[in-house]
């Protein structure tokens, strides 16, 4: 059975910590979309205000993407997110802790706070993970391991609900988003010990795993520049995936932060039965995400990057703009639940095919160029919270699903303009 003897290749272990990292973050970011419905009675809050903290934290995120990227590049992904899971485990304690001594307008503000740190903290989480995929696995895994760190998010924000859900009953809401600190603080301690910039930095690799990487660099490049960090946002490639990945994450935002409220609002579902209906969709999610990467790596092995990873989002893209209109269409709440289910998977099944063109256009400014794509995509999520808040709360559900349809098919066209064959030029320092 040699199979069996074969070691695992150290960069899955790698892959591992990166993995909790994203699942992490996304436990952390919708808890309190979970939680909303709780705290909204328990400290008076809005669903207008509900929606200003999510605002927050999107808006605080955007904004720590070039700079996090920037940060990761120069000091590479070990110090980075030993920093990302100190911050957030700290961010993500203020939101249950804060109302034990302030109310009113102090706490909304203590709140708004807590979720703006939150975000910054998490900025580099994705950009950094793209730049140590970049050092530590081989170009034709690139999509296949964005795609699989998608789906550990996605299961993030699948646990979330019924583990929020199920903690809220036996701890409060409060005790519900305090039990989150100790797997935080689990995870950062285990990536201090084990984490590496590079894969010649681990004493753990072996010399035929060093074989398969074409060039084994150091995992922390060169200072990002001005210079540098203007040419690559300028770059016309970088520039069109990064507005299509804005229009797609508008529906994402939608589905991920929303579309809980709608199930328990709207469809009426409630308890346990609530958290776990709203967990489908991050399931449908996380597989659409994983199968979308190696789907996207396979047809661009036999097409060229162009078009293998043009094609998932020019199909998966428009199918998620339809099945966000049959949501609002179909009369049974579980068959809203399915519906909104496989349009989460359409949209996520595009998130290799968005990484990986960027990795291969920029190459060694990966974390800029990611930092950029991330900054685009978050962008949407700016615009999506005060819009879908503000229907929401006038009870027009419907014309929130409609907005996330039309930015679905923006995002669309623009794939016919992107192409991830022109690699970007070398940058002087």
């Amino acid at each position: 059975m040699p199979l069996l003897r074969q070691p695992v290749r150290i960069r899955w272990w790698i892959f591992s910590f990166l993995f909790g990292f994203a699942t992490l973050s996304y436990l952390q970011r919708t808890s309190l979309g979970i939680a909303a419905k709780e705290m909204m009675p328990a400290l008076h809050l809005s669903q207008l205000q509900i929606a200003a903290l999510a605002w927050a934290f999107t808006t605080a995120y955007t904004l720590a993407q070039v700079p996090g990227s920037v940060f990761g590049q120069r000091y590479g992904a070990r110090l980075t997110y030993v920093a990302v899971g100190i911050v957030g485990l700290l961010a993500t304690l203020g939101a249950p802790l804060a109302p034990v001594v302030l109310t009113g307008a102090a706490l909304f503000g203590v709140l708004l706070l807590a979720q703006a740190v939150l975000g910054a903290s998490q900025g580099p989480v994705f950009p950094v993970f793209a730049a140590a995929i970049e050092v530590w696995f081989p170009e034709n895994r690139w999509a296949v391991a964005n795609g699989l760190q998608t789906a550990g998010m996605n299961i993030g924000g699948a646990v979330a609900a019924p583990l929020i859900t199920l903690l809220t009953a036996a701890f409060g809401w409060q005790g519900a988003l305090v039990c989150l600190a100790p797997i935080a603080a689990a995870l950062t301690i285990g990536w201090a010990w084990y984490g590496r910039n590079s894969p010649r930095e681990h004493p753990s690799v072996t010399a035929a795993e060093l074989a398969e990487l074409p060039e084994p660099g150091d995992g922390v490049a060169a200072p990002m520049t001005m210079r540098r960090l203007l040419r690559v946002a300028a770059n016309r490639d970088v520039l069109l995936l990064a507005v299509s990945y804005l229009c797609m994450n508008y529906a994402f935002y939608l589905l991920s932060f929303w579309s809980y409220l709608y199930l328990v609002q709207v469809r009426h579902f409630d308890g346990v039965e609530s958290g776990l209906v709203g967990a489908a969709p991050w399931i449908g999610a996380g597989i659409g995400a994983a199968g979308g990467g190696y789907l996207s790596d396979w047809l661009a092995a036999r097409l060229g990057a162009r078009w293998g990873y043009r094609l998932v989002p020019l199909v998966a893209l428009p199918i998620a703009a339809a099945l966000l209109l049959l949501t609002i269409e179909v009369r049974t709440a579980y068959a809203a639940v399915a519906a909104l289910t496989a349009a989460f998977g359409a949209i996520e099944m595009t998130e290799g095919a968005y990484w990986a063109a960027t990795m291969r256009v920029a190459r060694a400014d990966t974390g800029a160029a990611t930092g950029i794509l991330n900054t685009g995509g978050n962008a949407g999520g700016i615009i999506t919270h005060p819009i879908v808040g503000a229907l929401s709360s006038a009870g027009s559900w419907d014309g929130a699903f409609v907005t996330g349809t039309v930015f679905a098919l923006v995002a669309t066209g623009l794939w016919f303009l992107i192409d991830s064959d022109r690699e970007a030029p070398a940058t002087a320092l």
